[in-house]
């Protein structure tokens, strides 16, 4: 997040500009780009009401928490694709065929297809769950953030912040 005021004239604009990027496949911005007009007074953060602060406060670390979250869930996605390839794979081989996980830093021999096929699907099931957790969270979060942005919009532009 970024504030800074640019005065002009006999008045001074507060700039608040909130963004927030995510992944290559889609974009999750908040830009909020709110100009203040507050006659003969450079406003700094300092000056801004505590009130103010607080929420700009809240609001940064609600961008941090959902920059988290997407990190999470763009690493639940990656898990979930390799475990849907490995499923993929596992379809095409015969039963008799000798199979190898990895458990830890060792690969050991599988004792069959199925018991494999089982654990990929439970591995499967379980990052899905997580997933949509993390993405309703994600969607709680931008909700509190833009909430919060309409707080610190309406505050401001309010007689009391001058």
């Amino acid at each position: 997040m970024q504030i800074f005021s640019l005065a002009r004239g006999n008045s001074t604009s507060l700039f608040i500009n909130v963004s927030i990027w995510s992944d290559k496949d889609e974009t999750h911005k908040f830009k909020w780009d709110g100009v203040f007009s507050l006659p003969n007074m450079a406003v700094k953060f300092e000056d801004l009401p505590p009130q103010v602060q607080n929420q700009i406060q809240q609001l940064q670390q609600f961008q941090q928490q959902l920059q988290i979250l997407v990190s999470q869930r763009q690493q639940i996605e990656l898990r979930l694709m390799d475990a849907e390839k490995a499923l993929e794979e596992l379809e095409k081989v015969e039963e008799n065929t000798p199979i190898f996980k990895n458990v830890g830093s060792l690969l050991l021999k599988a004792k069959g297809k199925e018991e494999v096929v089982k654990e990929l699907k439970e591995e499967k099931e379980s990052l899905e769950v997580r997933k949509n957790t993390l993405e309703k969270q994600e969607t709680r979060i931008k909700e509190k953030i833009e909430e919060l942005q309409t707080k610190i919009q309406n505050s401001l532009s309010s007689p009391q912040a001058s």
